[in-house]
């Protein structure tokens, strides 16, 4: 009995042993500071108003910054570069009071509710996509601000791309 349980034992632990590794824990955002640029300007992160977005990479190197959500977008847009994100937080502009300094409340923009074609520019004095965590947050903004309310699978390529005007969401 004492060798068909060892049999046993040995058996289950070597299966276990075989079963593939957990995936990677998601990394949390990282403090906005003064110290980043914009990975495609190279300007201050923290000068520019309005929503702001980090792209981590399953590197583990510091996040790439972006002084608009319409630019960290526009990146996993482009051919090549999208290939190994692991995370992408977008400023929630939930309750926001101050388009020049936004809150430092970061959530995933696979979880957030964009507002585009809006009248407010993003930090780069284009159409931004403007994140919140809530459909009625988002739904609030677009009463006072105008636009529509998307997803992230949503945001229309053109809209990102190609200036912004006349947005086709993606269905």
């Amino acid at each position: 009995m004492n060798k068909l349980f060892s049999v046993i034992f040995l058996s289950l632990a070597a299966l276990a042993a075989c079963k593939p590794e957990s995936p990677a824990t998601m990394p949390d955002p990282v403090a906005l500071t003064r110290d980043v640029s914009g990975y495609f300007c190279g300007m201050i992160v923290f000068d520019h108003p309005g929503p702001k977005a980090q792209i981590h990479k399953q590197t583990g190197e510091s996040p790439l910054w972006f002084p608009s959500v319409r630019d960290a977008i526009a990146y996993t847009m482009m051919p090549g570069e999208a290939i190994d994100i692991v995370a992408i937080y977008v400023t929630d502009m939930t309750g926001y009071r101050d388009w020049k300094n936004p809150p430092q409340h970061w959530i995933l923009a696979k979880d957030a509710f964009f507002v585009i074609d809006s009248d407010q520019t993003s930090g780069m004095g284009v159409g931004e996509t403007v994140p919140f965590s809530t459909r009625k947050a988002a739904n609030d903004y677009v009463g006072v601000h105008h636009g529509q309310v998307v997803s992230f699978q949503e945001i229309p390529q053109s809209y990102v791309l190609g200036g912004g005007d006349n947005p086709e969401v993606k269905s």
